[in-house]
Protein backbone atom coordinates (compact mmCIF):
# COMPACT_ATOMS: atom_id res chain seq x y z
CA UNK A 1 0.00 0.00 0.00
CA UNK A 2 1.58 3.26 -1.17
CA UNK A 3 -0.22 6.59 -1.17
CA UNK A 4 1.03 8.42 -4.25
CA UNK A 5 -0.95 11.65 -4.05
CA UNK A 6 -3.62 13.36 -1.98
CA UNK A 7 -5.61 16.48 -2.86
CA UNK A 8 -7.88 18.33 -0.44
CA UNK A 9 -10.21 21.25 -1.03
CA UNK A 10 -12.18 23.15 1.61
CA UNK A 11 -11.39 20.56 4.28
CA UNK A 12 -11.17 22.02 7.79
CA UNK A 13 -8.74 24.97 7.56
CA UNK A 14 -7.29 23.69 4.27
CA UNK A 15 -8.57 25.55 1.21
CA UNK A 16 -6.47 23.72 -1.39
CA UNK A 17 -3.68 21.24 -0.81
CA UNK A 18 -1.81 18.80 -3.03
CA UNK A 19 0.74 16.43 -1.55
CA UNK A 20 3.03 13.92 -3.24
CA UNK A 21 4.48 11.88 -0.37
CA UNK A 22 7.57 9.71 -0.36
CA UNK A 23 7.31 5.95 -0.11
CA UNK A 24 8.95 5.75 3.32
CA UNK A 25 8.80 8.34 6.11
CA UNK A 26 6.90 11.61 5.59
CA UNK A 27 7.18 14.23 8.30
CA UNK A 28 4.71 17.11 8.47
CA UNK A 29 6.27 19.80 10.65
CA UNK A 30 4.78 23.08 11.81
CA UNK A 31 3.47 25.09 14.73
CA UNK A 32 0.23 24.17 16.47
CA UNK A 33 -3.11 24.92 14.75
CA UNK A 34 -1.60 25.06 11.24
CA UNK A 35 -3.45 22.02 9.85
CA UNK A 36 -1.10 19.09 10.49
CA UNK A 37 -3.71 17.01 12.29
CA UNK A 38 -6.34 17.98 9.71
CA UNK A 39 -4.16 16.43 7.01
CA UNK A 40 -3.71 13.27 9.08
CA UNK A 41 -7.46 13.13 9.66
CA UNK A 42 -8.07 13.33 5.90
CA UNK A 43 -5.65 10.44 5.32
CA UNK A 44 -7.42 8.38 7.97
CA UNK A 45 -10.86 8.96 6.45
CA UNK A 46 -9.71 7.03 3.36
CA UNK A 47 -9.58 3.86 5.48
CA UNK A 48 -13.38 4.00 5.70
CA UNK A 49 -13.31 4.54 9.45
CA UNK A 50 -14.77 7.50 11.31
CA UNK A 51 -12.58 10.43 12.29
CA UNK A 52 -10.24 9.73 15.21
CA UNK A 53 -11.36 13.12 16.59
CA UNK A 54 -15.06 12.18 17.04
CA UNK A 55 -16.10 14.79 14.48
CA UNK A 56 -19.47 15.25 12.80
CA UNK A 57 -19.33 15.15 9.01
CA UNK A 58 -20.57 18.74 8.64
CA UNK A 59 -17.54 19.99 10.61
CA UNK A 60 -15.17 18.79 7.87
CA UNK A 61 -16.36 21.57 5.54
CA UNK A 62 -14.24 24.72 5.71
CA UNK A 63 -16.10 27.70 7.14
CA UNK A 64 -17.89 29.55 4.33
CA UNK A 65 -17.57 26.69 1.82
CA UNK A 66 -20.39 24.47 0.54
CA UNK A 67 -18.52 21.18 0.41
CA UNK A 68 -15.23 19.48 1.23
CA UNK A 69 -13.57 17.13 -1.25
CA UNK A 70 -10.80 14.60 -0.64
CA UNK A 71 -9.10 12.75 -3.51
CA UNK A 72 -6.30 10.20 -3.38
CA UNK A 73 -4.21 8.16 -5.76
CA UNK A 74 -2.64 5.01 -4.36
CA UNK A 75 -1.00 1.74 -5.38
CA UNK A 76 -2.63 -1.34 -3.90
CA UNK A 77 -3.35 -4.92 -4.95
CA UNK A 78 -0.71 -4.61 -7.69
CA UNK A 79 -2.39 -1.71 -9.49
CA UNK A 80 -2.95 2.04 -9.37
CA UNK A 81 -6.27 3.06 -7.82
CA UNK A 82 -8.20 6.18 -6.82
CA UNK A 83 -10.56 7.11 -4.00
CA UNK A 84 -12.76 10.13 -3.41
CA UNK A 85 -14.81 11.40 -0.46
CA UNK A 86 -17.13 14.41 -0.61
CA UNK A 87 -18.95 16.08 2.30
CA UNK A 88 -21.72 18.44 1.15
CA UNK A 89 -22.82 18.02 3.99
CA UNK A 90 -23.96 14.43 3.28
CA UNK A 91 -21.09 12.07 2.60
CA UNK A 92 -20.54 10.41 -0.78
CA UNK A 93 -17.71 8.04 -1.65
CA UNK A 94 -16.11 6.65 -4.78
CA UNK A 95 -13.47 4.03 -5.44
CA UNK A 96 -11.94 3.91 -8.90
CA UNK A 97 -14.75 6.15 -10.10
CA UNK A 98 -17.52 3.84 -8.85
CA UNK A 99 -19.99 5.04 -6.22
CA UNK A 100 -19.75 3.31 -2.84
CA UNK A 101 -22.99 3.19 -0.87
CA UNK A 102 -21.86 2.39 2.68
CA UNK A 103 -18.88 2.81 5.01
CA UNK A 104 -18.80 -0.96 5.49
CA UNK A 105 -18.37 -1.44 1.75
CA UNK A 106 -15.69 1.27 1.73
CA UNK A 107 -13.80 -0.20 4.70
CA UNK A 108 -10.31 -1.35 3.78
CA UNK A 109 -10.06 0.83 0.66
CA UNK A 110 -6.82 2.11 2.12
CA UNK A 111 -5.46 0.12 5.06
CA UNK A 112 -4.20 2.30 7.86
CA UNK A 113 -3.31 2.56 11.53
CA UNK A 114 -3.43 5.85 13.44
CA UNK A 115 -1.95 7.14 16.68
CA UNK A 116 -3.22 10.49 17.94
CA UNK A 117 -2.92 12.30 21.30
CA UNK A 118 -6.40 11.03 22.17
CA UNK A 119 -4.97 7.50 22.30
CA UNK A 120 -3.12 8.51 25.47
CA UNK A 121 -6.49 8.01 27.15
CA UNK A 122 -6.07 4.28 26.54
CA UNK A 123 -4.76 3.82 30.08
CA UNK A 124 -6.13 6.97 31.70
CA UNK A 125 -9.76 6.12 30.95
CA UNK A 126 -11.76 2.95 31.44
CA UNK A 127 -11.91 -0.33 29.47
CA UNK A 128 -14.06 1.23 26.74
CA UNK A 129 -11.00 2.83 25.11
CA UNK A 130 -9.07 -0.44 25.17
CA UNK A 131 -11.99 -2.35 23.63
CA UNK A 132 -12.22 0.33 20.97
CA UNK A 133 -8.52 -0.23 20.14
CA UNK A 134 -9.23 -3.84 19.22
CA UNK A 135 -12.57 -3.21 17.52
CA UNK A 136 -11.23 -0.46 15.24
CA UNK A 137 -8.59 -2.81 13.91
CA UNK A 138 -10.94 -5.79 13.65
CA UNK A 139 -13.41 -3.77 11.59
CA UNK A 140 -10.64 -3.27 9.02
CA UNK A 141 -9.48 -6.88 9.16
CA UNK A 142 -12.96 -8.38 8.99
CA UNK A 143 -15.63 -6.02 7.57
CA UNK A 144 -18.34 -8.51 8.64
CA UNK A 145 -17.29 -7.87 12.24
CA UNK A 146 -18.91 -4.42 11.91
CA UNK A 147 -22.39 -5.92 11.49
CA UNK A 148 -21.87 -8.50 14.28
CA UNK A 149 -20.85 -5.72 16.67
CA UNK A 150 -23.80 -3.60 15.58
CA UNK A 151 -26.28 -6.48 16.04
CA UNK A 152 -24.82 -7.25 19.48
CA UNK A 153 -25.28 -3.64 20.62
CA UNK A 154 -28.91 -3.65 19.42
CA UNK A 155 -29.75 -6.82 21.35
CA UNK A 156 -27.86 -5.51 24.40
CA UNK A 157 -29.98 -2.35 24.34
CA UNK A 158 -33.15 -4.43 24.11
CA UNK A 159 -32.10 -6.61 27.05
CA UNK A 160 -31.22 -3.58 29.17
CA UNK A 161 -34.57 -2.00 28.35
CA UNK A 162 -36.36 -5.14 29.51
CA UNK A 163 -34.32 -5.19 32.74
CA UNK A 164 -35.30 -1.60 33.50
CA UNK A 165 -38.97 -1.87 32.51
CA UNK A 166 -39.49 -5.24 34.23
CA UNK A 167 -39.49 -3.48 37.59
CA UNK A 168 -42.89 -2.10 36.59
CA UNK A 169 -44.03 -4.93 34.29
CA UNK A 170 -42.69 -8.24 35.64
CA UNK A 171 -44.12 -10.18 32.68
CA UNK A 172 -41.32 -8.72 30.55
CA UNK A 173 -38.83 -10.98 32.33
CA UNK A 174 -40.10 -13.85 30.17
CA UNK A 175 -38.34 -12.19 27.24
CA UNK A 176 -34.90 -12.43 28.86
CA UNK A 177 -34.39 -16.01 27.70
CA UNK A 178 -34.78 -14.97 24.06
CA UNK A 179 -32.38 -12.03 24.43
CA UNK A 180 -29.86 -14.10 26.40
CA UNK A 181 -29.66 -16.67 23.62
CA UNK A 182 -29.21 -13.98 20.95
CA UNK A 183 -26.69 -12.07 23.04
CA UNK A 184 -24.68 -15.20 23.82
CA UNK A 185 -24.52 -16.20 20.15
CA UNK A 186 -23.35 -12.78 18.96
CA UNK A 187 -21.14 -12.17 21.99
CA UNK A 188 -19.47 -15.55 21.65
CA UNK A 189 -18.35 -14.60 18.16
CA UNK A 190 -17.06 -11.21 19.34
CA UNK A 191 -15.14 -12.64 22.30
CA UNK A 192 -13.50 -15.39 20.24
CA UNK A 193 -12.46 -12.86 17.58
CA UNK A 194 -11.04 -10.47 20.17
CA UNK A 195 -9.21 -13.20 22.10
CA UNK A 196 -7.49 -14.51 18.97
CA UNK A 197 -6.68 -10.99 17.84
CA UNK A 198 -5.20 -9.97 21.21
CA UNK A 199 -3.03 -13.09 21.33
CA UNK A 200 -1.59 -12.28 17.90
CA UNK A 201 -1.30 -8.58 18.74
CA UNK A 202 0.62 -9.34 21.92
CA UNK A 203 3.29 -11.24 20.00
CA UNK A 204 3.83 -8.38 17.55
CA UNK A 205 3.66 -5.60 20.15
CA UNK A 206 6.04 -7.37 22.53
CA UNK A 207 8.64 -7.65 19.78
CA UNK A 208 8.25 -3.96 18.91
CA UNK A 209 8.43 -2.83 22.54
CA UNK A 210 11.61 -4.86 22.96
CA UNK A 211 13.16 -2.96 20.06
CA UNK A 212 11.95 0.41 21.32
CA UNK A 213 13.19 -0.14 24.88
CA UNK A 214 16.39 -1.99 23.94
CA UNK A 215 15.06 -5.01 25.83
CA UNK A 216 14.90 -3.24 29.19
CA UNK A 217 11.31 -4.25 30.00
CA UNK A 218 9.00 -7.17 29.21
CA UNK A 219 5.69 -6.26 27.53
CA UNK A 220 2.55 -8.39 27.75
CA UNK A 221 -1.07 -7.78 26.67
CA UNK A 222 -3.98 -10.09 27.53
CA UNK A 223 -7.72 -10.04 26.86
CA UNK A 224 -9.76 -10.14 30.07
CA UNK A 225 -13.39 -11.20 29.69
CA UNK A 226 -16.14 -10.91 32.28
CA UNK A 227 -17.78 -14.16 31.17
CA UNK A 228 -15.01 -16.20 32.84
CA UNK A 229 -14.46 -16.74 36.55
CA UNK A 230 -11.82 -14.61 38.26
CA UNK A 231 -8.90 -17.03 37.93
CA UNK A 232 -9.71 -18.34 34.43
CA UNK A 233 -7.76 -17.15 31.39
CA UNK A 234 -9.09 -16.64 27.88
CA UNK A 235 -7.79 -19.37 25.58
CA UNK A 236 -7.61 -19.01 21.80
CA UNK A 237 -8.30 -22.74 21.48
CA UNK A 238 -11.92 -22.20 22.55
CA UNK A 239 -14.49 -22.21 19.75
CA UNK A 240 -17.25 -19.67 19.13
CA UNK A 241 -19.75 -22.21 20.49
CA UNK A 242 -17.63 -22.62 23.65
CA UNK A 243 -17.60 -18.87 24.23
CA UNK A 244 -21.32 -18.58 23.50
CA UNK A 245 -22.04 -21.22 26.16
CA UNK A 246 -19.71 -19.52 28.67
CA UNK A 247 -21.45 -16.22 28.02
CA UNK A 248 -24.93 -17.71 28.29
CA UNK A 249 -24.06 -19.37 31.61
CA UNK A 250 -22.73 -16.05 32.92
CA UNK A 251 -25.92 -14.24 31.83
CA UNK A 252 -28.10 -16.75 33.66
CA UNK A 253 -25.89 -16.55 36.74
CA UNK A 254 -26.10 -12.75 36.92
CA UNK A 255 -29.80 -12.30 36.02
CA UNK A 256 -30.88 -11.28 39.53
CA UNK A 257 -28.01 -8.83 39.85
CA UNK A 258 -28.75 -7.38 36.39
CA UNK A 259 -32.43 -7.03 37.27
CA UNK A 260 -31.59 -5.10 40.43
CA UNK A 261 -29.23 -2.74 38.58
CA UNK A 262 -31.16 -2.48 35.30
CA UNK A 263 -28.21 -3.34 33.04
CA UNK A 264 -26.18 -6.29 31.74
CA UNK A 265 -23.08 -6.77 33.90
CA UNK A 266 -21.18 -9.36 31.84
CA UNK A 267 -20.23 -9.68 28.19
CA UNK A 268 -17.88 -8.20 25.58
CA UNK A 269 -19.22 -4.70 26.33
CA UNK A 270 -17.63 -5.04 29.81
CA UNK A 271 -14.38 -6.74 28.83
CA UNK A 272 -10.88 -5.27 28.99
CA UNK A 273 -7.35 -5.59 27.61
CA UNK A 274 -4.69 -5.58 30.31
CA UNK A 275 -1.16 -4.45 29.44
CA UNK A 276 1.76 -5.10 31.77
CA UNK A 277 5.47 -4.26 31.88
CA UNK A 278 7.49 -6.75 33.92
CA UNK A 279 4.13 -8.14 35.12
CA UNK A 280 3.01 -4.78 36.57
CA UNK A 281 -0.13 -3.12 35.12
CA UNK A 282 0.87 -0.15 32.98
CA UNK A 283 -2.43 1.56 33.72
CA UNK A 284 -1.53 1.84 37.43
CA UNK A 285 2.25 1.82 37.56
CA UNK A 286 3.55 2.94 34.15
CA UNK A 287 5.08 6.38 33.63
CA UNK A 288 3.69 8.62 30.90
CA UNK A 289 6.64 7.71 28.68
CA UNK A 290 6.09 3.98 29.29
CA UNK A 291 2.38 4.31 28.57
CA UNK A 292 3.09 6.15 25.32
CA UNK A 293 5.60 3.46 24.32
CA UNK A 294 3.08 0.70 25.10
CA UNK A 295 0.38 2.37 23.03
CA UNK A 296 2.80 2.84 20.15
CA UNK A 297 3.80 -0.81 20.36
CA UNK A 298 0.15 -1.85 20.23
CA UNK A 299 -0.54 0.44 17.24
CA UNK A 300 2.56 -0.72 15.35
CA UNK A 301 1.70 -4.32 16.17
CA UNK A 302 -1.77 -3.62 14.79
CA UNK A 303 -0.13 -2.38 11.58
CA UNK A 304 1.84 -5.62 11.21
CA UNK A 305 -1.28 -7.76 11.66
CA UNK A 306 -3.22 -5.64 9.21
CA UNK A 307 -0.36 -5.90 6.71
CA UNK A 308 -0.30 -9.70 6.98
CA UNK A 309 -4.05 -9.90 6.43
CA UNK A 310 -4.02 -7.47 3.49
CA UNK A 311 -0.91 -8.90 1.89
CA UNK A 312 0.69 -5.43 1.89
CA UNK A 313 1.77 -2.99 4.60
CA UNK A 314 -0.82 -0.38 5.65
CA UNK A 315 -0.24 3.34 6.08
CA UNK A 316 0.96 4.34 9.55
CA UNK A 317 -0.25 7.74 10.76
CA UNK A 318 1.49 9.10 13.86
CA UNK A 319 0.15 12.43 15.08
CA UNK A 320 2.35 14.19 17.65
CA UNK A 321 4.01 10.98 18.73
CA UNK A 322 7.61 12.10 19.29
CA UNK A 323 7.16 14.18 22.44
CA UNK A 324 8.17 12.50 25.71
CA UNK A 325 10.15 9.80 23.89
CA UNK A 326 13.88 9.41 24.38
CA UNK A 327 16.33 9.35 21.47
CA UNK A 328 16.39 5.52 21.30
CA UNK A 329 12.62 5.32 20.86
CA UNK A 330 12.55 8.24 18.39
CA UNK A 331 15.26 6.60 16.28
CA UNK A 332 13.33 3.32 16.25
CA UNK A 333 10.18 5.05 14.99
CA UNK A 334 12.00 7.04 12.32
CA UNK A 335 14.19 4.28 10.95
CA UNK A 336 13.14 0.80 12.13
CA UNK A 337 9.36 0.37 11.79
CA UNK A 338 9.52 -1.61 8.56
CA UNK A 339 7.90 -1.57 5.14
CA UNK A 340 4.93 0.70 5.82
CA UNK A 341 4.65 4.20 4.42
CA UNK A 342 4.66 6.51 7.44
CA UNK A 343 3.14 9.95 8.01
CA UNK A 344 4.30 11.70 11.16
CA UNK A 345 3.56 15.16 12.57
CA UNK A 346 5.64 17.20 14.99
CA UNK A 347 6.31 20.80 16.01
CA UNK A 348 10.04 20.63 16.78
CA UNK A 349 12.47 20.06 13.88
CA UNK A 350 15.03 18.63 16.30
CA UNK A 351 12.78 15.64 16.97
CA UNK A 352 13.39 14.22 13.48
CA UNK A 353 17.08 15.10 13.19
CA UNK A 354 17.87 11.36 13.21
CA UNK A 355 15.80 10.63 10.10
CA UNK A 356 17.92 8.62 7.64
CA UNK A 357 15.61 8.50 4.62
CA UNK A 358 12.37 10.38 4.04
CA UNK A 359 10.57 13.58 3.11
CA UNK A 360 9.91 16.62 5.28
CA UNK A 361 6.91 18.90 4.67
CA UNK A 362 6.35 22.25 6.38
CA UNK A 363 2.71 23.05 7.17
CA UNK A 364 1.70 26.69 7.60
CA UNK A 365 -1.88 28.01 7.71
CA UNK A 366 -3.23 24.98 5.87
CA UNK A 367 -0.55 25.05 3.17
CA UNK A 368 2.45 22.81 2.52
CA UNK A 369 5.79 24.48 1.80
CA UNK A 370 6.76 24.32 -1.87
CA UNK A 371 3.35 23.12 -3.05
CA UNK A 372 3.61 19.84 -1.16
CA UNK A 373 6.65 18.51 -2.95
CA UNK A 374 8.49 18.03 0.28
CA UNK A 375 12.12 18.39 1.25
CA UNK A 376 14.09 15.22 0.72
CA UNK A 377 16.22 14.08 3.64
CA UNK A 378 18.73 11.35 2.98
Amino acid sequence: MILKKIELSDFRNIENLSMTPGEKVNIICGENAQGKTNLMEALWLFTGAKSFRQTKDAEFIRFGAKRAKLCSEFYSEHRDQTAEIVFSPNKSMKKNGIDIKSSQEYAGTIGGVVFSPSHMNLFRDGPKERRKLADTSLCQLYPKYISVLSDYNKVLLQRNTVLKDAKYHSSLLDMLEVYDEQLARLGGSIIRTRVNYCESLNKKAAEIYKGMSAGREEFFAEYKTTVLDEFEHAESSMSTADWAQKFYDALVKTRNYDFEHGSTSVGPHRDDIEVTLDKMPVRSFGSQGQQRSCILSLKLGEAKLLGEAMGEPPLILLDDVMSELDSIRRDYILNSIGESQIFLTCCDKELFSGLEDGKVFIMEKGNLLGGGGGIAKQ
